[in-house]
């Protein structure tokens, strides 16, 4: 599920982390970047919750219109349409979904008005009243209600946006990226999917396990060499005036050259200037690019980076490219 440019910033966070408490143990740095990594996946679960909250409390504001004592038309006879959505119900059946939230103990529960909030904001919109009045009643209309609600309203819930960072420091960054993963789950959905439709599992497959332990350990291990390196390579520059940030970022571009054979230098080049600019100050993706540029150079004169397969070294250059991959939002 979670994508190798995330998995980077994971690395880079808990580096940074540990840099500043000036920590000694490769051990509990590694299980704090495991445990972040775990926390990711606690967030796709929070997110596939929210259509079934929602749905709750729907339910609970038809309840309560029927408690009235005085109750209108609409309370005796209520549209119960979102209550019966279909795709909601797969989820509140799905056995994997399930089987997470009661070993992990995520879910709403504490906030009950937040999920209030978030529903009267969307019972309002033009496009819920009309699938609430419409005569076509389908899976299809049910699971595209949804997906629109995931998709135009989720991201620009801002009391939505705050209470998941403040659940969590780790998901601050994480929350666009996680949700996108939680609405390509849900696209996959079709109506005859039973209770045992998979969800994605926290690692795309074992190499991204094993690529983020390797990065990480890597960086640990060799950080004083890639630090000559880059030193060597700072023409007009004093290392200790070099932003720990920038060095960090370099310092997991030459693990991810030197150690990671078939990955194209070019796209580690492409992958840490990209971080660059997100975690880094204005203009560092510029400096960070010259330097590894140089090195690059350098390294190819002395036989250091080996390729295999199509893995080989490309030419450096330009590396704004387009990756396809999440960005942290600004």
């Amino acid at each position: 599920m979670i994508s190798r440019r995330l998995l980077r910033v994971k690395v880079l966070q808990v580096l940074y982390a540990d840099y500043n408490k000036q920590s000694q143990n490769i051990n509990q740095t590694e299980k704090e970047l495991f445990f972040s990594i775990q926390k990711s996946y606690d967030l796709y679960h929070f997110i596939l919750l929210l259509p079934i909250e929602l749905v709750r409390s729907n339910e609970r504001r038809i309840d309560a219109g029927k408690s009235k004592l005085r109750p209108t038309p609409e309370d005796k006879s209520p549209n119960t349409r979102f209550s019966n959505n279909k795709l909601v119900t797969q989820l509140k059946d799905n056995l994997q979904l399930k089987h997470y939230v009661s070993e992990n103990k995520v879910g709403w529960v504490n906030y009950p008005e937040l999920i209030k909030n978030l529903f009267n904001q969307i019972k309002e919109k033009d496009y819920f009243i009309q699938y609430m009045n419409n005569n076509i009643y389908s899976y299809n209309e049910d699971k595209k209600i949804i997906l629109r609600i995931l998709e135009d309203e989720i991201p620009y819930f801002k009391e939505l946006e705050n209470t998941l960072e403040e659940l969590s420091i780790f998901w601050n960054d994480d929350i666009d990226f996680i949700l996108s993963m939680a609405i390509k789950t849900l696209k996959t959905f079709k109506e005859s999917d039973g209770p045992d439709k998979p969800l994605m599992t926290l690692f795309k497959n074992e190499d991204d396990k094993e690529f983020v332990t390797k990065l990480f350990r890597k960086v640990w291990s060799n950080h004083n060499e890639y630090n000559l390196l880059i030193q060597k390579q700072s023409q007009n520059w004093e290392f200790d005036r070099i932003a720990i940030m920038d060095i960090l970022i370099m310092q997991m571009a030459l693990a991810e050259m030197l150690e990671f054979p078939s990955i194209p230098v070019k796209v580690s080049l492409n992958e840490y200037i990209e971080i660059a600019k997100d975690y880094s100050t204005v203009n560092s993706n510029i400096y960070i690019n010259g330097v590894l540029d140089n090195i690059v150079k350098f390294l190819k004169v002395e036989n250091k980076i080996v390729k295999t397969g199509r893995g080989l070294i490309e030419g450096t250059g330009e590396k704004n490219l387009e990756t396809g991959h999440w960005k942290k939002k600004k």
